[in-house]
């Protein structure tokens, strides 16, 4: 019987359970995880602080999940990997493997700052204990400073805003969720964040804290009471890295989720993997890539055969009712066309080159978002689509007769 190890319990891990048993239906599994929480949504710890879910219904899968796929769950956290004894310590044991998933995550990126020890009331907003333990602190008259305006940051700023006195976020770059909107599309997000009662102080940083005062590069002061550090997040790579397998900003694998090492894979978070986008490999931290990464590697941990090859960056979130979807990369300018298409409150924008859909951004009505997105993964030659009709709408109609055969399995 096969044994096999998962050193993580999210969406990853989730997906090479599942991944496993679609191959070996008996094969021993076990999960370590470092939340005492069994798998869970994490883009849901912001809605639980609106209110809108409960811890309960935040589980990724039913609660028997673990006994029906005869997994044997480990609340603590992997210590260490002996590659060549195949064996992962975890406190005073150890566990041995066959095969060894890596789904580790990340873990928020805090840089230095001065003065930050002085902070009382300081969190991270990742995991769920991290918005359970914010939520203790919040009160109806709480100003709270939230460092950093990425869709972490963001997420927090909405999940509390109802629930605190007022919300500033800044950020040193020039506009909010600069890592997957461009400037235009940025400022169409922050006018409605604003109108909600969100402050922005972008273009700017923290210099110093001296408590409950931030000192920012602009020379600006703010005062608050509870303080959010929302810059960024890193890939939790050191196990990997001491156990000898190649890391650079995550895990290095393979399209079939192979590290370096002999037996060992990694998926979601942690791992680089192929961008088929851009060509090269990158880190890729989102929700649905980490599920398929997970689903790739169980399957050849337990002697399937499964390559990732269509792995591109993607997007889909809201804010107060107005909802951003976004894939694919925006080429720089004057390296394709860019159609900009307009109406009350959204704005959608696609990215053409090389006769074939890049990139789109859209914020508003988001219908057909994941034709895009299939345009983009399976790299369409726009040849086959009526390009006028793409523009417009994505909707099958803009495919030609033989293309939409093909698609829906010979029917027209």
């Amino acid at each position: 019987m096969s044994k096999y190890v998962i050193i993580g319990n999210g969406v990853a891990a989730a997906g090479c359970i599942e991944g496993i048993r679609s191959v070996d239906k008996d094969g021993e599994i076990t999960v370590f995880s470092a939340e005492k929480h069994p798998v869970y949504s994490r883009p849901l710890i912001s809605y639980y602080l609106e209110g809108k879910t409960t811890v309960e219904k935040m589980n990724y899968r039913s609660g028997d999940f673990y006994k029906q796929n005869g997994v044997r769950a480990v609340y603590e956290k992997a210590e260490s990997i002996d590659a060549k004894r195949a064996e992962v310590t975890f406190g005073r044991s150890k566990e041995k493997y066959e095969k060894l998933c890596i789904a580790a995550g990340s873990s928020p990126f805090v840089p230095p700052m001065d003065g930050l020890d002085s902070v009382k009331d300081k969190f991270t907003f990742m995991t769920l204990d991290d918005s359970l333990a914010l939520e203790k602190k919040l009160k109806k008259n709480s100003r709270v400073l939230i460092v950093g305006a990425g869709l972490i940051g963001l997420k927090c700023a909405e999940g509390i805003l109802e629930r605190v006195g007022s919300v500033t976020v800044c950020d040193l770059a020039d506009r909010v969720l600069s890592s997957i909107l461009d400037s235009e599309c940025a400022a169409v997000m922050q006018k409605h964040l604003e109108k909600h009662g969100i402050t922005f102080l972008l273009s700017d940083s923290v210099v110093k804290f001296d408590k409950n005062k931030a000192v920012m590069k602009s020379k600006k002061t703010v005062d608050f009471d509870i303080l959010v550090l929302a810059v960024g997040v890193r890939a939790d790579i050191q196990l990997a890295k001491d156990a000898g397998c190649e890391t650079d900003r995550g895990i290095v694998i393979d399209t079939k989720m192979k590290t370096s090492v002999d037996g060992i894979y990694a998926a979601g978070d942690c791992a680089q993997g192929f961008d088929s986008s851009t060509g090269t490999n990158r880190v890729l931290a989102i929700l649905p890539n980490a599920y398929m990464q997970g689903f790739c590697a169980g399957v050849n941990m337990a002697g399937g055969e499964k390559s990732m090859t269509d792995a591109i960056p993607m997007n889909s979130i809201g804010f107060f009712g107005l909802h951003c979807a976004s894939a694919g990369v925006c080429p720089s300018d004057g390296e394709g066309e860019i159609y900009e298409q307009r109406s009350c409150g959204g704005i959608k924008r696609l990215y053409i080159k090389d006769d074939r859909l890049a990139g789109y951004i859209i914020i508003g009505d988001v219908t057909g978002a994941g034709i895009y997105t299939r345009i983009i993964r399976e790299k369409t030659d726009l040849c086959y689509v009526d390009v006028d009709k793409l523009k417009k709408d994505a909707t099958l109609a803009m495919f030609l007769p033989e293309n939409r055969r093909k698609m829906l399995g010979g029917v027209v």
